[in-house]
């Protein structure tokens, strides 16, 4: 009994126990759910849901006369929803009353590479069939579409009635573009989507890149989501910038570099050109050797810093003169031997001067070593840190300030007061022992051309949002006078005997205006990549800097041009000077002799060039202006793109296909408006000139009402 007793307590305990833990649970999931519903259930949408950001667009960057140097260009992705209410209210009546017409859309408009359908109307019927069925919710119809075809697409069946009836989510990507493909890509920097590392994408990229938005979006089966409406904050747009670049200048300047370079195999070369007044960059040219031979905007040659040979004289002349120990006219004795002793060491010549005696003057035009480290020890030999402090005047210790990431800082041996200072301070008085930047140099040349004013190098002038200016950049000088009047007038006498009686009088004897300058000469030794160089090696590079007209400067422009091993061709005045002599020329025929009234001989470029348009006419026009040999690659009809020189012209034929898009590019806008519109395809043009660029691609299918926009240039 007592048994029975003591098991039925344990039971009825038992009982009991559990009778309160389900109440306890029961209380626990009411209040769960009536006190703590939305909570728990924000939190489980938030494993489902999450904003994703949506890019901003990026900015435009333009030259100084308007024209896209670099910009962003639209393209769309096309997905379905075939979850949508409106596709799936009345039992699919929608979808199922627009899907022969879409279909029969969708396979006359997607069409491949050769012009045949993507896919045949039963197979989109059959895919959006399927995609219904399993209710779909991202079902992907069609990518990187260009914003003519999606304009031409809204009109769709069933993709007209709208978003929600239609199931249609549209998302907007961009692709930067280098209008002007290589011309100046270094300096504008590199066309990727997500890596701006380089040039005025990467220097102000903050200001380009804008603010992005966010949208909330749900998440569904595959890993795939879906936004969600009415939860999207819109992308702030990136700014404009407005360079100081001139576009027909540094076409001008990459051609002739580009010669010289092709014409003697050289590693590299850079060429910059500054106008003179206001330190505007109008032109930054880099060209690096591939492995191939040609030749492409590699590095930015012009931020790097290396010794420079000859062309730090100016630099030496300056600091002589302004320190009173010598006047231009005084004698200096170089000797007939090529070599002399001086100080601490004994300085060679390259090529032996004309006579033994020469004034301050001669030997600055024929770049006596000698002669330059002769007046450096006069001057500074009881105190060399007087020359480091006019370097330091010359801001030859630091950088330009140009504003492009990637600018080297110069490179001065350390200063000891004993005779290894000295050593140091007459080997940089002709060009060694420091390294500068070409756009350091070309600053200091740039000061005297401007009456001793030292401007600051810039590159960029405005920057805008939708046109409006935001932000001026003037103009900005820092130094109002490096050295005296005196001095200034002096080392341009100089650089000017330089091109009319000194090392460069060969390549510019027949100038019909004056210019000044130094050529450079200067052995290479260093590391390049995982090669050493020595100066033994036969490596040199070569450089002229000076401004032109001599009497009235426009412009200053510097050559650096880096040879292969043991090159036949490695002065400055066989290899710079002729690329300074061919901008010179071209822009004083284009930029300066309206000023002036006098007109100018430029002789005919031997850069290759290409036209397009109507056959029979481009090669009456050739014949006219001297071109007498045009040759046809194959046989050519009415259209044909000329690939032309000075030697002749080789026509190829321009397939205009009844169905799809023409490549127009090089057409003038009347050939490209004849070809397009004859083929029922309208036609949105800007800028002027040739066309440079078109917005559909060449081959792509024509559809109704179809708008090619053309960029002119």
């Amino acid at each position: 009994m007592e048994i029975k007793k003591d098991i039925l307590w344990r039971v009825y305990l038992s009982f009991i126990g559990i009778a309160l833990l389900g109440l306890l649970v029961m209380g626990r999931a009411f209040y769960i759910q009536r006190f703590e519903g939305d909570h728990w259930r924000a939190l489980s949408d938030s494993l489902h849901q999450k904003y994703v950001a949506l890019g901003a667009e990026r900015g435009t960057i333009y030259s100084e006369d308007g024209q896209m140097l670099s910009t962003s260009i639209p393209y769309f992705d096309v997905y379905i929803d075939f979850g949508a209410e409106g596709l799936r209210e009345k039992n699919g009546k929608r979808f199922k009353a627009n899907l022969d017409s879409f279909a029969i859309a969708c396979s006359n408009f997607f069409r491949d590479s050769t012009g045949s359908p993507e896919k045949t109307i039963n197979e989109y019927k059959k895919e959006l069939k399927a995609a219904y069925n399993n209710g779909n919710r991202y079902y992907s119809l069609h990518k990187n579409l260009s914003f003519d075809q999606y304009k031409s697409f809204r009109s769709f069946p069933l993709v007209r009635l709208g978003r929600n009836k239609s199931g249609v989510i549209v998302e907007t990507n961009t692709r930067r573009l280098n209008p002007f493909g290589m011309l100046a890509r270094r300096t504008i920097g590199l066309a990727r989507d997500k890596d701006h590392s380089v040039g005025l994408e990467r220097t102000y990229d903050t200001v380009l890149s804008g603010v992005s938005g966010k949208r909330l979006v749900r998440f569904i089966s595959g890993g795939a989501y879906v936004p969600v409406e009415g939860y999207e904050i819109d992308p702030e747009n990136g700014k404009d910038i407005v360079t100081t670049i001139d576009v027909n200048i540094q076409d001008v300047a990459e051609n002739a570099l580009y010669k010289v370079l092709s014409e003697n195999g050289s590693k590299y070369g850079t060429c910059i050109v500054m106008e003179t007044k206001t330190g505007k960059i109008k032109a930054i040219a880099n060209l690096g050797r591939r492995a191939d031979g040609g030749y492409d905007e590699d590095l930015n040659y012009a931020l790097h810093t290396t010794e420079p040979g000859s062309t730090i004289k100016l630099a030496t002349l300056l600091a002589v003169l302004e320190s009173g120990s010598s006047r231009v006219n005084d004698l200096v004795e170089v000797g007939s031997a090529g070599a002399e002793y001086v100080g601490v060491r004994v300085i060679n010549d390259a090529e032996r001067a004309p006579k033994p005696v020469l004034t301050v003057r001669e030997a600055f035009a024929h770049s006596s070593n000698v002669g330059m480290a002769k007046l450096a020890f006069k001057a500074f030999a009881a105190n060399p840190d007087q020359f480091k402090n006019y370097l330091h005047r010359f801001r030859l210790d630091r950088k330009a300030g140009v504003g492009l990431v990637g600018e080297e800082s110069p490179l001065l041996p350390k200063w000891r007061k004993n005779k290894e200072g000295l050593h140091a301070m007459l080997t940089m008085s002709f060009g060694y022992a420091i390294e500068v930047s070409p756009i350091q140099t070309l600053m200091l040349y740039n000061a005297v051309a401007n009456n001793g004013k030292l401007m600051k190098p810039y590159l960029v002038s405005s920057v805008r949002r939708n046109g409006a200016v935001v932000r001026d950049i003037e103009p900005e000088v820092l130094d109002p006078q490096i050295v005296r009047a005196d001095v200034v007038t002096a080392a341009r006498s100089c650089m000017e005997a330089v091109a009319t009686e000194g090392t460069a009088k060969e390549v510019f004897k027949d100038m019909p205006f004056p210019v000044a300058g130094k050529t450079g000469t200067a052995h290479v030794a260093g590391k390049e990549g995982q090669q050493i160089i020595r100066y033994g090696d036969g490596v040199y590079q070569a450089s002229f800097v000076g401004y032109f007209p001599a009497d009235a400067p426009e412009y200053t422009c510097i050559v650096v041009v880096k040879t292969q091993p043991h090159a036949p061709r490695h002065f400055g005045g066989q290899l710079a000077a002729p690329v300074f002599k061919e901008v010179a020329l071209k822009l004083y025929a284009t930029k300066v002799q309206r000023k002036r009234g006098t007109p100018v001989q430029v002789t005919p470029d031997s850069v290759r060039y290409e036209y397009a348009g109507y056959a029979p006419g481009m090669k009456d026009v050739l014949r006219t202006v001297g071109v007498r040999s045009v040759r046809d690659s194959s046989k050519v009809g009415e259209w044909a793109r000329m690939d032309a020189s000075a030697t002749g012209a080789i026509a190829r034929p321009i397939a205009t296909p009844r169905k799809a898009i023409p490549d127009v590019r090089n057409m003038t806008l009347r050939d490209a408006l004849y070809v397009l519109e004859n083929m029922n395809v309208k036609v949105a043009a800007k800028g002027r000139g040739k066309v440079l660029l078109q917005d559909i691609a060449p081959g792509t299918p024509i559809t109704k009402n179809q708008t090619v926009t053309l960029l002119l240039n």
